[in-house]
């Protein structure tokens, strides 16, 4: 078979050979004695020459095209150098949050049947006291000091010996890279992402920052990372921890904005809301931003209006939305969406998350768990939309949009749908499309409610009780068997807030609205739990068990 390569790497040369000294990637490397972060870099020509010299030691032994490849390695250049290693010899990267669970995420990484391994010295402790999982992996590569025999990343050097073999750009369905979802909303699987996927999501990044060169860009999320460096950005990476992104310290952030002249910021809500309390509390703005990219869920649009105010004024804060399987499905900018959008989201109508991206389309079908094989499947089920107020499943289609699933097979008889030679994704979400073709978001399928009364919406109520002095942030969940629901709202206070008065406040807010009128209850928890990737979907399935629990011993 030829040697291939992934095609959008021609613009990580170009940039190489125009600005090989460029910073590529500057990354925090210890502390100063102010506590700040002292940080180190790598340039264009640096990380050309390292990735290059991993991917031929890969190459040298038997790992190529479509070789499934295991990486756990911590966000920082070595992780950015491997990446782009085994996407020039047309490996197959196969990445999962850790956080997940030791367990879950030994199962998923045996599923994913890999015969090359890349990480750090605990991931390689793990493999080899849990070998049974990783059978068929014939090579290992140790990122750090290797206690035991085998190859490490540093004893390969960041030179290469010679010059690889002459290679051909693969096919676009050809698979670039295996993502895991978090297994935050249902279990983990195994998406494909091809190299047409992401060469699509390239282009829809340069098309979203109007094909202006990027600049300096701050990342918190390794994936904003791989497109950004092949538009020619400087990326930087503060201090993080991937599982606890909500835990990166805002004066770190903020240093790192004013030192680099960072332009560009690709984060979370669980990263820009204590951002914002930093600013606030400091007095201190962000001058020099000129763009600001959210996504893991929705910013909320208060974060949103305040952000504003510590920015120049003719930045622009993007909220994205998308998934593993979509990278972007859709995006607003702030002064389109703190307009009506907001007051209409605060009415019960839905959180707005914008137009659908660059060569995405969107459509809502019937709300149901079935497989929906065939697009005539859909078609015969459109008179149900009307039992749920036209909110239904939003589905989506595009360059960038995975079309199958690695592990498990089943997923995708129930994720996708075939409609002739285009495969619509099913994303799970519940929404509708306004006469703007903007989508409006209203929760999680797997999240809705079955009441007595018909079904309820998470998103969709919880943004009227959201607005309330004292809130911080609401979750609907419904307690009971299917069909007899009993809708009771989960409210995380504000530190300091009246608990009695804002009760009050909550029982009077839902008498307002007849989509929050079935609300029985209001339930107080002292702080939400979250998804692991972002910090910032709540779990609500884990506050359905408490909230049940709850209830039960008040009977």
């Amino acid at each position: 078979m030829p040697t291939i390569y992934w095609r959008a790497l021609d613009r990580f040369r170009d940039i190489v050979a125009a600005h090989p000294e460029r910073e590529a990637v500057i990354y925090a490397a210890g502390k100063n004695r102010a506590g700040l972060p002292e940080y180190e870099q790598l340039t264009y020509a640096e990380l050309d020459a390292w990735s290059e010299t991993i991917a031929e030691r890969f190459a040298d032994a038997g790992v190529g095209r479509g070789v499934r490849t295991i990486v756990l390695v911590r966000p920082g250049p070595e992780l950015y150098a491997v990446l782009y290693g085994l996407f020039k010899i047309g490996a197959v990267p196969v990445v999962i949050d850790p956080g997940m669970g030791m367990f879950k995420m030994l199962r998923c990484l045996q599923a994913a049947d890999a015969e090359a391994f890349v990480g750090v010295v605990e991931a390689q402790a793990l493999r080899i006291v849990f070998r049974a999982y990783f059978r068929k992996v014939r090579v290992a590569v140790t990122v750090g000091r290797s206690w035991w025999q085998g190859p490490t990343l540093e004893s390969w050097g960041r030179t290469p010996a010679s010059t690889l073999p002459e290679r051909e750009p693969a096919p676009d369905d050809e698979p670039l890279l295996i993502a895991y979802t978090t297994g935050s909303t249902g279990p983990a699987k195994a998406v494909v992402l091809t190299h047409g996927n992401l060469s699509a999501m390239v282009e829809q990044v340069d098309d979203a920052r109007e094909h202006v060169a990027p600049g300096t860009s701050l990342i918190t999320t390794v994936v904003a990372g791989i497109p950004e460096l092949l538009l020619g950005s400087r990326c930087v990476l503060p201090p993080l921890i991937p599982s606890k992104v909500g835990a990166t310290d805002p004066a770190h952030v903020v240093d790192a904005v004013h030192r680099f002249g960072v332009r560009t910021m690709f984060a979370s809500p669980a990263v820009l809301i204590p951002l914002l309390h930093h600013l606030e509390e400091t007095g201190e703005s962000l001058d020099g931003m000129q763009s600001i990219y959210s996504g893991g869920a929705p910013v909320p649009d208060w974060c949103i209006a305040a952000l504003r105010q510590k920015l120049p004024e003719d930045a622009k804060v993007y909220s994205g939305y998308g998934a593993t399987e979509a990278l972007p499905m859709a995006t607003i900018e702030s002064r389109e969406l703190l307009g009506d959008l907001v007051e209409q989201a605060h009415q019960g109508q839905g959180v707005c998350v914008g137009r659908p991206a660059l060569h995405v389309r969107a459509r809502i079908i019937a709300v149901t768990d079935d497989p929906l094989p065939e697009w005539s499947d859909v078609e015969a089920r459109d008179p149900e939309l009307a039992a749920s107020r036209g909110i239904g499943e939003l589905v989506v289609s595009g360059p960038n949009v995975s079309t199958r699933y690695f592990w498990p097979l089943a997923a995708n008889k129930i994720g996708k749908i075939h409609d002739g030679d285009v495969i619509w994704h099913r994303t799970g979400d519940l929404a509708w499309i306004d006469d703007a073709g903007r989508i409006r978001f209203c929760g999680r399928k797997s999240q809705r409610l079955d009441t007595a009364n018909g079904p309820m919406f998470t998103v969709q109520v919880e943004q009227v009780f959201n607005t309330l002095e004292g809130v911080a942030r609401t979750a609907l969940v419904g307690v009971g068997e299917r069909g007899a629901q009993e809708p009771v709202l989960c409210v995380e206070l504000e530190a300091g807030a009246d608990k009695d008065a804002v009760e009050r406040e909550l029982r009077g807010r839902r008498d307002e609205f007849e989509i929050t009128k079935p609300v029985t209850g209001f339930l107080f928890h002292p702080k939400f739990p979250v998804d692991i990737r972002h910090n910032a979907k709540i779990g609500r399935e884990k506050l359905t068990v408490w909230a049940a629990k709850q209830l039960g011993d008040r009977s």
